[in-house]
């Protein structure tokens, strides 16, 4: 099952004790900070798969900080949920307007909070989450970190079995051994570009079998692909 990694940014200790009770039993790992201050070198170690942030926080506000982690390159795909007592129209819109991808108005139940971030994932991040994935029969589930081929199951390593996943949630799109460094093995993971080359060698070798090493294409000068339609 794919850990998730949430950064909650929540300066009262009784919501954030909430919070971090919540998402724990839901299956989450949960990091905390209670300013943005708190949050900057979290960031600048690992990014998390998803923040929550609150918007009335000491110093930098959350919606200030949801700008400022737009504004850089390293963080403006962060999943980002704006945490508030502000209920209005106008305040929702400024929330969303400043990069937020979604807003919860306090108080929220804890199940309307794990849906909302699931959803959220479901959108941003699939790969993250549990759902079974079929392919023309190739099938994988990310609970009990099984693949199948036609019915046949294939054993990988850890780091195929990721990278197949992020493939099979993120069809017909090119990405290149830096993307794919940054998006299967982690932000901030220091190891040579050609090392995914090695790592999608061995995709290959296990679906060659079943012939669906042809869905993992290489495009020329730019990276790999996962698609079902022929290569160019």
């Amino acid at each position: 099952m794919a850990v998730v990694n949430i950064l909650v940014v929540e300066d009262e200790t009784s919501i954030m004790t909430l919070i971090r009770f919540t998402l724990e039993q839901a299956g989450f790992q949960v990091q905390c900070a209670y300013s943005t201050e708190e949050a900057r070198p979290i960031l600048a170690e690992q990014l998390p798969d998803a923040i929550l942030l609150d918007w009335m926080l000491p110093g930098v506000s959350g919606v200030q900080f949801a700008k400022q982690l737009r504004s850089d390159k390293r963080t403006r795909d962060l999943p980002l949920i704006l945490l508030t007592a502000r209920g209005e129209e106008a305040d929702k819109e400024q929330g969303l307007n400043q990069g937020a991808d979604d807003y919860i108005v306090k108080p929220f139940s804890p199940r309307e909070l794990v849906a909302r971030i699931n959803a959220l994932l479901r959108r941003r991040a699939p790969q993250k989450t549990n759902t079974l994935i079929d392919v023309q029969g190739l099938v994988l589930d990310p609970i009990e970190q099984r693949i199948q081929a036609n019915g046949k199951t294939i054993a990988f390593g850890p780091t195929e079995f990721k990278l197949l996943h992020f493939f099979m949630t993120h069809p017909e799109r090119v990405y290149s051994r830096r993307q794919l460094l940054d998006l299967v093995w982690g932000d901030h993971i220091f190891v040579e570009e050609r090392t995914v080359d090695v790592h999608i060698r061995r995709l290959r070798r296990g679906l060659e079998e079943s012939g669906f090493d042809r869905l993992v294409q290489t495009v020329r000068g730019s990276g790999y692909r996962f698609s079902q339609k022929p290569p160019l």
